[in-house]
């Protein structure tokens, strides 16, 4: 396939401008979703449609720019804070790790339009050009953290015992999932970075519970009853359709819904075009159905943990393995969620109200925690709190891969819970 071609910037207004038109980009792919046409750009720059294509040959060859430049301010970042490292000046290994993280933040934050290309595969058709920006490893940047979190280490701040390799990996993409947020603008929001950088370095539980003690909480038992009966199907349904809906599910998790036909999904299943509109109805009537299951299963599971007779602290760690068996069980449920929200960035509206009512359930959950003195967690706001351990109950596909669920709930407890620092 024959790489997009760009135009070479000149010196002087030529230049000017296309940095013009790619800052504008960012900013209404930012505001408005990748569906923003290059026409709207155009608009935005007060300059001919025509004209635009001077510079970029095509929708496709912008994006891939910004995701270039993405990609090399998280490498300047990273080499940045190696040069620091290797300064050695002394300084307090917290302020360090601090700092750094609030940098991946905000270079995520400049770079929003970008990352919503760089955090989930690439759309579907999309050129090699961008398939291969896309798929450009933050190796860098995740290095030059372990390496701060390892100096740490040295100097007596990290605890002994964890795997600071996967420990930068999972801050690092907390960091950069603050530009996803709901909360852009809102008052509190520029303390996210340092408020998700402390807790994962000092835990919010004030006395974290044994991991023999949190297994045996009646939580954690109502968590895992919940999630085998995932599995059930509905006996009054037709037997092919849970069979359909996963094959549906897996073509949208792969081509992404836009690119995906009922011919493709008939095709999948072994079954005719007819057949499948019999059953379905139509795409989005088959779209719709996956979701609703998927936000079923997940609004049961929180109200059944929120309603046990537990601690808050086992509470939230049997949300934590909710979520990770969800991550697990629904991944192809999250490519298409999240493949929305790249289209269209989110809202607490566009994301739906189980979205909304999960919020306002940890919202209520953290403040009883606080006043029973169980919680110490920062932030400015009720809703900043929230929203700032709502990335942190979740734990990133491929860390759930790598160490399977179970080494990912000790994961989360030994940060989210417990803290990675050395406690006094």
């Amino acid at each position: 396939m024959t790489a997009p071609v760009r135009s070479s910037p000149t010196v002087g207004s030529e230049t000017t401008r296309r940095t013009e038109i790619l800052d504008t980009a960012a900013r209404l792919f930012a505001s408005s979703g990748l569906r923003t046409s290059l026409k709207e750009i155009a608009d935005a720059c007060g300059i001919l449609p025509g004209s635009l294509y001077h510079h970029f040959e095509s929708k496709e060859a912008l994006i891939v720019e910004l995701v270039e430049r993405f990609n090399a301010d998280l490498d300047d970042l990273a080499r940045q804070a190696t040069a620091a490292l290797k300064k050695d000046d002394g300084g307090d290994p917290s302020e360090r790790i601090l700092s750094l993280g609030t940098a991946i933040a905000d270079c995520a934050v400049r770079n929003r339009a970008a990352l919503l290309l760089t955090v989930y595969d690439p759309p579907s058709g999309a050129g090699e050009q961008l398939v291969n920006a896309t798929q450009h490893s933050p190796a860098k940047i995740d290095k030059a953290l372990a390496d701060t979190f390892k100096a740490a280490r040295k100097a007596g701040y990290i605890r002994n015992g964890l795997d600071l390799d996967v420990l930068s990996d999972r801050l690092c993409q907390v960091l950069l999932h603050i530009s996803l947020g709901v909360f852009q603008g809102v008052r509190g929001a520029d303390e996210l970075p340092a408020i998700r950088c402390r807790a994962i370095l000092n835990g919010i539980a004030v006395n974290p519970p044994a991991d023999a003690v949190l297994d045996r909480s009646k939580a954690f038992d109502a968590a895992q009853r919940t999630i085998d009966e995932w599995e059930k199907t509905d006996e009054e349904e037709d037997e092919r359709l849970p069979m359909l809906r996963a094959v549906a599910r897996a073509e949208f998790g792969r081509r992404g819904y836009e690119a995906t036909t009922v011919r493709d999904i008939a095709a999948a299943a072994g079954l005719s075009t007819g057949s499948v509109y019999r059953l379905i109805g139509s795409k989005d009537e088959l779209l719709s159905s996956i979701m609703r299951k998927f936000e079923e299963k997940g609004r049961s599971a929180w109200s059944t943990v929120l309603k046990s007779d537990s601690t808050v602290v086992e509470r939230l760690d049997a949300l934590m393995w909710v979520n990770i068996n969800a991550v697990e069980r629904f991944s192809d449920e999250y490519k298409v969620q999240l493949a929305w929200i790249r289209e269209s960035p989110p809202d607490t509206t566009s994301l739906g109200p189980s979205f909304t009512a999960r919020l306002r359930d940890l919202k209520a959950l953290l403040a009883e925690g606080v006043r029973t003195g169980e919680l110490q967690i920062e932030g400015p706001s009720a809703d900043i709190r929230a929203w700032s351990l709502f990335e942190l109950l979740w734990m990133p596909e491929n860390i759930v891969r790598q160490l399977t669920p179970r080494g990912a709930l000790t994961l989360a407890r030994e940060t989210t819970l417990r803290g990675a620092a050395t406690r006094a």
